[in-house]
């Protein structure tokens, strides 16, 4: 059963001056229920565009993106965003950023005071609860974040390269973070990003975007087990994987820069 399915969307862009650029060709893509898909391309190549049109935050030029069978038509509480920006508001506090989608819902404030209790407490945040987002490093903002998407309970998460800003240390920690919850809660996940470890070790299926116009080139299936460790990075099949996309993604950024 496919949670979200992505049938012939394309996206092209007018210039104000004249003119237009094709962001995507036309792309068909499915993603099942509890399936964690990376969407793994060069920069530019239109894999932010494809994650914001399913989103709802733009429409696309042709085509539609189905989910659980009715037409994204915008944004909803059935899809959590999670983007690169730490976009918390800043006037709030971490409970109250994670609780504002419960409370624009219409929930009851001891439910809210529960399901946020209970994510902040997931994401290794419990005690910042009172903390305003300025006050917490990069790597906290992006955990409250995430735990505002969860709690909304959506049916699907859409993550922008959310992890793309922090130091290495951090995005390492942060990958075992999600990858944990997602094993626990079996979530069906879109995740963007242009860093191929990150691909490999959050997926398992990966597809590869060729250059702007962004098309899907590849779908690889990774049959690596649950729980995942961070050691599986140096194995010898992760390794072989790795080899497998680096020349994928380097040939799409060199016809890139050929354009």
């Amino acid at each position: 059963m496919s949670a979200l399915s992505i049938q012939q969307v394309s996206r092209t862009f007018e210039n104000p001056r004249g003119g237009s650029t094709q962001a995507l060709l036309p792309v068909d893509f499915d993603v099942r229920d509890n399936d964690f898909v990376t969407i793994l391309g060069p920069s530019g190549c239109g894999k932010s565009t494809l994650l914001r049109i399913v989103a709802g935050l733009d429409s696309p030029s042709g085509g539609r993106v189905l989910l659980d069978g009715q037409p994204v038509a915008g944004p909803g509480a059935d899809r959590g965003m999670v983007f690169q920006s730490y976009t918390l508001f800043p006037w709030l506090t971490i409970e109250q950023n994670v609780r504002f989608g419960l409370r624009e819902r219409g929930m009851s404030v001891a439910e809210q005071k529960e399901r946020s209790d209970f994510f902040i407490a997931r994401v290794g945040l419990r005690g910042f609860e009172h903390h305003y987002p300025k006050q917490l490093s990069g790597g906290m903002q992006q955990r409250t974040a995430i735990a505002r998407a969860l709690a909304n309970d959506p049916k699907i998460l859409l993550l922008d390269e959310p992890f793309g800003a922090l130091d290495n240390q951090t995005r390492v920690l942060m990958q075992e973070l999600l990858l944990g919850i997602w094993e626990s809660a079996r979530k069906t996940v879109l995740f963007v990003t242009h860093d191929i470890d990150e691909a490999i070790f959050m997926a398992n299926r990966v597809a590869v975007f060729s250059a702007r116009p962004g098309r899907i080139k590849s779908e690889i299936a990774v049959d690596f087990p649950h729980p995942r460790h961070y050691t599986i990075k140096t194995s010898p099949e992760f390794s072989a994987l790795k080899a497998r996309l680096t020349e994928e993604i380097r040939a799409e950024a060199m016809a890139a820069a050929e354009h």
